[in-house]
């Protein structure tokens, strides 16, 4: 299940068609990541927002088919981000706290990422889909095909052979969220437990963004 909602009608000029490098470079990621049934990964998440502090962030990234997710941060230590197919949930031990959100009403910018849970298909989520080197890798540049989304551009860095390394997410009030992976597995043991939410202790639970 993808988060985005994926438009179905065809491109004028198929990107694959016209470039076939590039149709070559993305076949291959999508190839990696679609015969994938998780995913874990080591990430580094920064974003920046003009009139915002910078905020870097880190920890483990697991994902299991279909449309689960979880996020364990070690920076800060203890926050934890979860989607079980149906609704998201944000934990900040900070105050405690734990935010219940619908998936299909998140605005959240970590949506993207969430194609890598269904049936990966670049033409399918993307449009104006462009790539060039960067040293020994590519640096894809996309749009999303719906207006409806929180985020206006995405780019993503790929290995030669079809791993993603770093993600990059921007708003359409310019707010970027850019997140760098490493030390992916793929296909790893993850039990279905592990994308359940389990408040903590003395926690509040709210609804929505409130």
């Amino acid at each position: 299940m993808s988060v985005a909602r994926l438009w179905t009608g065809l491109l004028a000029v198929s990107a694959f068609a016209a470039d076939p490098q590039l149709g070559n470079l993305l076949a291959t990621v999508e190839a990696r990541y679609n015969h994938a049934k998780t995913l874990e990964v080591v990430f580094q998440e920064q974003y920046t927002r003009q009139g915002e502090p910078h905020r870097a962030e880190g920890g483990r990234l697991q994902l299991r088919k279909p449309g689960k997710m979880r996020w364990d941060y070690t920076e800060p230590q203890g926050k934890l981000f979860i989607c079980d197919g149906k609704y998201l949930y944000l934990y900040t031990p900070a105050d405690n706290r734990a935010q219940r959100m619908k998936l299909k009403e998140t605005d959240d910018m970590r949506a993207p990422l969430a194609f890598l849970l269904g049936k990966l298909h670049f033409e399918r989520e993307f449009r104006n889909l462009q790539a060039n080197r960067v040293g020994g890798n590519w640096r894809v540049t996309a749009e999303p095909k719906t207006d409806d989304l929180p985020y206006r551009a995405v780019e993503f860095v790929v290995a030669q052979d079809g791993r993603i390394e770093e993600v990059k997410v921007t708003s359409y009030d310019q707010a970027v969220l850019d997140f760098h992976f490493d030390r992916e597995k793929v296909d790893p043991p993850l039990g279905a437990g592990l994308f359940q939410f389990q408040l903590p202790p003395g926690a509040q639970l709210t609804e929505g963004d409130q």
